[in-house]
């Protein structure tokens, strides 16, 4: 019994690449990937509501771990000004989870929809920088985790010990969240040093250049960014930031390297889908030699006598 086998097209993904799917053909795909990326969005809120009282208690930590927050019962104690704080600032707090946890799925659905019109070098530069991104903004969340409770506790030693204080729950829960924020987005720098480097911009030498630039710009930036006017919190991003900038540097030194490598084998200014000439390279080149005479045909065999059958003697 034979079995047919159905031919299968190319896949939207080839499609896109070479041109040949139409406007009407990009906008379903557009849509068929937004209401992916809704819907693992509105998964991941099902999952950030679960995890938002456990995700709150932990952004209260800094502050319920400092000495004198902490009551004569032994609780940890905010103030809530409005009857629906608390609720609004779960569903907020179950919102940012959601996206934390659905990224993977929407990442990818954007990623889906933009990648056919990208070479195969940029595509390798794309998951080469996303997957530094990710770990720099987790580690700058870190920091700024543990920077607020300096800070706070700073602020709190200056507030002096005749001034009871009481914190707001929301405006606490707002001043560590953007805290985070700000210290994840600022360890994304060295991904634009980077690159610079990578497009050609700016070489290594000429970003080790701009390391005392750099360092001021880092200090200057700190000093404002950070909401606390304690020197700890400044001083900490800024030194990580001047860290990660020395980081990036090096690494385009190794750039650098393997480009003029390349350089010196021909294969400067080509992308990966160009072929590379076919030069000599150094070696000896060999000469064609004259051409070779036309071989004379050759005449036929003249057929053999048979004055005897096979069975003769």
């Amino acid at each position: 019994m034979a079995f047919g086998l159905r031919r299968r097209g190319p896949s939207n993904f080839q499609r896109a690449s070479d041109g040949s799917m139409t406007l009407i053909e990009h906008i379903r795909e557009l849509r068929t990937r937004l209401f992916r990326a809704s819907l693992s969005i509105l998964l991941g809120f099902g999952v950030g509501l679960w995890l938002a009282g456990p995700v709150r208690r932990l952004l209260q930590e800094p502050y319920c771990s400092l000495p004198g927050s902490v009551n004569d019962k032994g609780e940890c104690q905010f103030v809530q000004l409005g009857p629906a704080d608390v609720f609004l600032l779960n569903l907020k707090i179950a919102l940012w989870v959601g996206l934390i946890v659905a990224a993977p799925f929407w990442l990818y659905q954007l990623w889906a929809f933009i990648a056919p019109g990208l070479h195969r070098h940029e595509r390798r530069y794309a998951y080469a920088f996303t997957a530094i991104a990710a770990p720099l903004f987790a580690a700058g969340a870190v920091l700024a985790y543990f920077v607020v409770q300096k800070g706070l506790q700073f602020l709190l030693e200056f507030s002096g010990d005749d001034i009871n204080t009481t914190l707001e729950v929301t405006r606490y829960i707002s001043f560590v969240t953007n805290l985070i924020l700000i210290f994840g987005v600022a360890f994304e720098f060295p991904l634009i040093v980077l690159m610079l480097n990578v497009v050609g911009m700016a070489s290594a030498r000429r970003l080790l250049g701009w390391w005392r630039v750099a360092v001021f710009v880092f200090f200057a930036f700190s000093a404002i960014v950070t909401p606390t006017p304690d020197p700890f919190g400044m001083t900490a991003l800024a030194m990580c930031l001047c860290a990660l900038y020395f980081l990036a540097v090096g690494v385009a030194f190794l750039n650098d390297r393997r480009r003029a490598r390349r350089a010196d084998l021909g294969y400067a200014g080509l992308d990966d889908d160009e072929a590379s000439p076919l030069d000599d390279y150094g070696l000896d080149v060999v000469e064609a030699g004259d051409p070779i005479d036309a071989v004379a045909p050759i005449t036929a065999p003249k057929p053999l006598e048979r004055r005897y059958d096979d069975d003769t003697t």
